[in-house]
């Protein structure tokens, strides 16, 4: 049992990780045109909150965790809503062959930082897009690495955006933008803090 599969059955028990799938997929939106001609990867999908908010904006949406107990909640999920464009696969891109797929469009919520090698997982996203397609990481901005307050390790401190955009720009990706889609707080100690997620869009040269 990983940290995730063991967190997988009340994940969705909490509004605000439910609200923050809401608000992000809302500047997704905003960030592209969406179509429902357009097939879609979310890696690190968890139990799917955000590809739920963004299944109607979109065709095909493969989605893809390393957790086998987020993927059950998920199926159960897909099952309950009798949606038919949505399909979890277990995938750990890091180690596992890539998919024969290309896709539209890929993104991902609070998944790269926990991520060792961005390098090679940006990579791999440039990989399985189509010409022209579109990247999309909504993730923390750079922290002081009070966020994780359960005992996670292995993970980045968040990302500041002229170091990740130049990452992503030797990956080959252009048309690079940064915005805020969302603060998440959080109680530390005595104090209430605000961490901001970024929205970054690329799109593949």
């Amino acid at each position: 049992m990983t940290h995730f599969d063991e967190r997988a059955k009340d994940w969705d028990s909490d509004p605000k990780k439910v609200k923050r799938a809401r608000v992000v997929a809302e500047a997704i939106r905003k960030a592209i045109p969406l179509s429902t001609d357009m097939t879609a990867l979310e890696y690190g999908c968890g139990t799917g909150l955000l590809s739920f908010a963004l299944q109607a904006d979109l065709g095909q949406i493969t989605l893809a965790d390393t957790s086998q107990g987020m993927l059950d909640v998920l199926g159960e999920k897909i099952a309950a809503a009798g949606v038919t464009n949505m399909h979890p696969v277990k995938l750990d891109l890091a180690t596992d062959t890539l998919p024969a797929s290309r896709f539209d469009l890929t993104y991902s919520l609070m998944t790269l930082h926990h991520i060792a090698d961005v390098n090679d997982m940006l990579g791999k996203f440039h990989a399985l897009l189509k010409p022209n397609g579109y990247l999309l990481v909504a993730d923390l901005d750079k922290e002081d690495g009070t966020f994780h307050t359960d005992g996670t390790t292995d993970v980045h401190l968040g990302f500041e955006s002229g170091e990740l955009q130049q990452m992503v720009e030797a990956a080959g990706f252009g048309e690079v933008r940064f915005s805020t889609a969302y603060e998440i707080k959080k109680k530390i100690g005595e104090t209430e803090k605000s961490f901001p997620v970024f929205l970054m869009s690329a799109r593949k040269k």
